[in-house]
């Protein structure tokens, strides 16, 4: 596929950047800053960041998807200001240090999980809606498909990925379903794999397809996002500045859980025995919470139903 190619179709397919203005207000930008944003997707958060530096500032954006590179590329193409990495933003550091700005970060923002032109393309395969190869990939040029992955896993591990991943709690029976249903023919298409797990649900959710659990955890899998993410994290607070923000916008329990346990970690500093007689800058606290999490507003959620379950979460390095 051409870069042309992407472009076009990089453009048929909108995304509405989730909790917007309060993400770029949480991370207090410094017109002469540098600023990260780990998941450009089609530039909604990049845009707004860039809108408010200054000729001395600059923005590094990351996203695995050749798409988004396309849309970036198209963006920014002239602005000296902005740069973007075709990759994980599991390789923040790395790219920092290659120039020099490890350390020197005053904010990033990660807005995680899945963008809604990935999810509206059927031919992405991340949709359990329509028919489409069964890919999942980010991307599409590095890693097995998920088609590639299903016709070869053992029924325990596509199990254990359901139930992991995708916290199904029908995991085993509907990795025995998928497993009888391959071996009368390959399974290559979301609507043939959601079909076969649909039968396979013995108890549907109120207003949420049976498929859908499942589905996130092939993709969380297939994307290794989960271990990406401990990786950002970690290298995250490396990378920023004293008192440089650290932005986290999660859309499910599993990514949530692991943002907020490292906040809490961050905070709390080192675990020592509660009854030692130290002082407080003796327990090595190493960043400290902004406010409260933020949820999407009523009109927001009016406008863009997939922000209901958006969590941001804030904390400034010490």
């Amino acid at each position: 596929m051409t870069l042309e190619t992407v472009t076009i179709e990089a453009k048929r397919f909108e995304h509405k950047a989730v909790l917007l203005n309060e993400s770029i207000e949480a991370l207090a930008i410094d017109p002469a800053g540098i600023y990260i944003d780990g998941t450009f997707g089609r530039g909604g958060h990049s845009q707004l960041i860039m809108g408010q530096l200054g000729d001395s500032g600059r923005l590094i954006a990351f996203d695995k998807d050749p798409q988004a590179i396309a849309t970036a590329e198209e963006k920014f193409a002239d602005d000296r200001r902005f740069s973007i990495h075709h990759g994980s933003f599991a390789e923040l550091e790395k790219h920092l240090t290659s120039q020099g700005l490890c350390g020197k970060v005053n904010g990033i923002l990660l807005d995680l999980g899945v963008s809604s032109p990935q999810l509206d393309d059927p031919q992405r395969g991340f949709s359990f809606q329509q028919s489409g190869p069964l890919d999942m990939r980010m991307n599409d040029q590095q890693g097995i498909s998920a088609a590639q992955w299903i016709n070869k896993a053992k029924e325990e591990d596509i199990a254990n990925v359901l139930y992991e991943y995708g916290e199904e709690r029908y995991s085993r029976r509907i990795a025995k379903a998928i497993v009888l249903a391959r071996e009368n023919e390959l399974l290559n298409d979301t609507k043939q794999l959601a079909d076969i797990i649909k039968q396979a649900h013995p108890r549907w959710e109120k207003k949420k397809h049976p498929a859908t659990r499942s589905f996130q955890g092939i993709r969380i899998f297939i994307n290794n996002e989960l271990g990406d993410l401990d990786e950002c994290l970690q290298q995250s607070y490396r990378c920023l500045a004293e008192k440089g923000r650290l932005a986290v916008i999660s859309f499910h329990s599993l990514e949530d859980r692991k943002v907020k346990r490292f906040f809490r970690h961050m905070v709390e500093g080192d675990k020592l025995p509660p009854d030692l007689p130290v002082m407080d800058e003796a327990v090595n606290r190493k960043m400290k919470l902004v406010g409260k999490r933020i949820k999407a507003g009523k009109q927001e959620l009016s406008d863009n139903p997939r922000a209901r379950s958006a969590v941001l979460r804030v904390a400034c390095k010490l």
